[in-house]
């Protein structure tokens, strides 16, 4: 599936399940709160803080999915197309920083 299909099937879901978006802005606010979800369970995961019991279960492909969910529908609510825009953004990535990582002492 790529992005442009995503936001379809987003916005089929947002029209057959959901009454409507919400508002850019609780849709940045639900962004942030799901983003948070997934820097805890990262960061008592992967990094140095002890896992709580009641997070253990936490599915971080679930909680990255939210993610996606919501920027999709940001993306879609302020007509963005997030296919485009992301493959844009690869080619600047790819033309800026093709040798940049490869040089980069800190990284070998």
């Amino acid at each position: 599936m790529d992005i442009k299909n995503a936001q379809i099937i987003v916005d089929n879901w947002i029209n057959e399940h959901g009454v409507r978006y919400f508002n850019e802005l609780t849709n940045m606010a639900q962004l942030t709160e799901e983003v948070g979800e997934v820097a805890r369970i990262i960061a008592r995961r992967y990094g140095e803080q002890s896992e709580k019991e009641s997070d253990k279960n936490k599915d971080l492909g679930e909680e990255l999915a939210d993610v996606m969910f919501v920027v999709l529908c940001l993306a879609n609510q302020t007509g963005i197309d997030l296919q485009k825009a992301f493959d844009k953004k690869m080619e600047l990535k790819t033309k800026r920083d093709h040798d940049r990582h490869h040089n980069n002492e800190k990284l070998k």
